[in-house]
């Protein structure tokens, strides 16, 4: 007998788009849960990836096929559109993207107060979401730190001290 072996709340996926960038993602995807012997069913669609038994259903594949390509141009199109507007915005001046001077270099990020004190911390072996807590960054800020402050100039990551901590 065929039993999903995924939780809740993966075997229903809203739409085929959502499951991948681009059409090889979405068939690789498929194909991988697929061979774990797992349905995805698609909402939108109303497309279910295998029946009871566990085995593919060959019409699904194809039409799952054939919307992963229409969501890929999409997508496509969207983006030209995007690309198409901000070159209208910005002949017209309204559009001027990042301002000269505006992109902070390593040294400066890493030299504010707090990020050096999420430093200290992440080469103490504290986890981000302890960071987070401690020192009132975003996690997405932490993990820039992580990834600016902890290589050295050649690129090798530095050896950090594992430390278990307790929050209160």
């Amino acid at each position: 007998m065929f039993i999903s072996k995924c939780p809740d709340w993966f075997d229903d996926i809203q739409s085929i788009d959502r499951l991948g960038r681009d059409l090889r993602d979405i068939v690789n995807t498929i194909h991988y849960f697929t061979q774990k012997k797992i349905s995805v069913h698609f909402l939108s669609q109303g497309l279910t990836t295998c029946d009871e038994t566990g085995k593919e259903n060959p019409i699904s594949k194809m039409m799952i096929s054939i919307l992963g390509i229409v969501g890929e141009m999409e997508r496509t199109q969207i983006r030209e559109r995007q690309l198409e507007g901000i070159r209208i915005a910005k002949l017209k001046g309204v559009y001027e993207g990042r301002a000269v001077g505006s992109k902070e270099d390593v040294l400066s990020f890493l030299s504010k107060p707090k990020n050096k004190e999420a430093l200290n911390y992440l080469k103490k072996g504290y986890k981000s979401i302890e960071i987070a807590k401690l020192t009132g960054l975003n996690i997405n800020t932490i993990t820039k730190i992580k990834k600016l402050g902890l290589t050295n100039p050649n690129g090798d990551k530095m050896v950090v001290e594992k430390k278990k901590v307790q929050l209160a």
